[in-house]
């Protein structure tokens, strides 16, 4: 009897959970991304949730990182703090898969410039090579949507 409970009660917690609503007040994100600047590294992202074909994350940044292409994700940036410049298109240089369906470079050769500052949203399609520049002066905090394709 005691396991048909447990059993009913983790299925009943699952299905909540898949069905149930997340909400990040800016007081969430903040605490949040305050977390993430005390690690002390140039770059910190924390997963927050995953879903059937998307799943969201934090970033913090306070210098540039490498550029980037995901083969099957586009990403969606919120930013909630700070300024960055984001290169998208052109070609990356110097890449290397990082794990099957990333790739990393050290830098984009052509590409578009994009300013970047709190409020802004952003799509960066799948198969599209992208770089965050940030000013050392200006750390940035940016919510993350990645959906995969299917």
């Amino acid at each position: 009897m005691k396991i048909c409970v447990f059993a009913l009660f983790t299925a009943a917690t699952l299905l909540a959970r898949s069905g149930g609503v997340d909400v990040y007040t800016p007081q969430d994100l903040q605490t949040l991304s305050k977390k993430l600047a005390a690690k002390r590294i140039a770059t910190a992202t924390e997963e927050l949730q995953r879903y059937g074909n998307h799943y969201t994350m934090i970033a913090f940044r306070d210098a540039t990182g490498s550029s980037e292409l995901h083969e099957k994700e586009a990403d969606i940036f919120v930013v909630e703090e700070g300024e960055a410049t984001l290169l998208t298109g052109g070609k990356l240089i110097h890449s290397h898969a990082e794990k099957p369906g990333e790739l990393r470079g050290t830098s984009i050769e052509g590409g578009e410039r994009h300013m970047l500052t709190k409020d802004s949203i952003v799509h960066i399609p799948a198969g599209t090579p992208h770089q965050l520049l940030i000013d050392k002066a200006k750390p940035f905090t940016y919510f993350v949507i990645k959906v995969i394709q299917q």
